[in-house]
């Protein structure tokens, strides 16, 4: 089922989200200063692009400055990337084979806003951030 919820997320809203997370980390790239934000940016362009079997969580051990990145990277790309999640599930939310697509694209939204501190995990076994 994950994988039949998958392919159908990849025509409807993966590629265009991915395009705009790869968008962001391109841009992000082009100063040395802010490529740990263009790194998180093409991290959440895969899950974005296969986002079922997998979940976010947030490290317990990611400190002040992910605290500091987050804010900027909020107002920088993440209100965007979030306005893009926030547009795309409105259409998938109307139709009924879309509303759990719609779902998962609202599930996106906190990590589009703060992506720093995360990890994306199989739902499998979300402990899996503590091993490393």
């Amino acid at each position: 089922m994950r994988t039949l919820l998958n392919v159908i997320w990849l025509v409807f809203a993966g590629i265009w989200m991915a395009a705009g997370y790869v968008l962001a980390g391109i841009i992000c790239c082009i100063l040395i200063v802010t490529i740990p934000f263009g790194i998180a940016s093409f991290r959440i362009a895969a899950f974005a692009l296969w986002p079922f079997g997998r979940t976010v969580v947030r490290d317990p051990r990611a400190g002040a400055m992910s605290a500091i990145g987050n804010v900027i990277w909020c107002v920088v790309a993440g209100i965007w990337l979030a306005i893009g999640h926030l547009l795309t599930s409105i259409p998938l939310f109307l139709s009924v084979i879309g509303i759990p697509l719609a779902i998962a694209n609202i599930k996106l939204i906190p990590v589009s806003l703060l992506p720093l501190g995360a990890r994306i995990v199989p739902v499998d076994d979300p402990e899996s951030i503590y091993r490393r």
